[in-house]
């Protein structure tokens, strides 16, 4: 039951600009999970959910899990200097990237150790990630945007 909630936990902060815990165990009962606002506070302590900036000024909570707590300069200038496209069919995430960085893209995306990200399969310069559900997809591309400011 903990595993399901923490996917539903995951697909609702993708799909919603979720910022209070009230919020959220609101949006996970309207889903079906019976939870109090303790039970979500120790499950955002177990995923690792950090309060982000939304697009609007508003404080959201976003997954952000590395050790660090955010992408590592190197890993980040690799993105930003290599990404030229991003885009997501059903449940798999297609990369470009300029000719012969892909491979090192895909070591950077496997570092930051995403829990909706499967696993990546790189050639010269495209990248295919497998994430558990279209939705998941969705938010993993929006996450990887945001933090390299690609403008699509």
């Amino acid at each position: 039951m903990k595993v399901a909630r923490h996917e539903k936990i995951i697909e609702l902060i993708h799909q919603y600009d979720i910022d209070t815990q009230e919020e959220l165990a609101s949006r996970l009962n309207e889903a079906g999970f019976k939870v109090t606002q303790a039970t979500v506070s120790r499950d955002i302590r177990a995923l690792k959910l950090t309060k982000v900036a939304g697009k609007d000024g508003k404080s959201r909570y976003a997954i952000i899990n590395n050790e660090s707590g955010s992408l590592g300069e190197k890993y980040t200038r690799v993105l930003e200097d290599t990404l030229l496209s991003i885009d997501v069919g059903q449940n798999i995430i297609v990369i470009k990237t300029v000719s012969g960085m892909a491979m090192g893209v895909a070591a950077a995306l496997d570092a930051l150790k995403w829990p909706e990200i499967l696993g990546c399969i790189a050639g010269d310069d495209t990248i295919m990630c497998a994430a558990k559900t279209a939705d998941m997809a969705l938010g993993a591309a929006e996450k990887l945007r945001s933090f390299v400011r690609l403008n699509k």
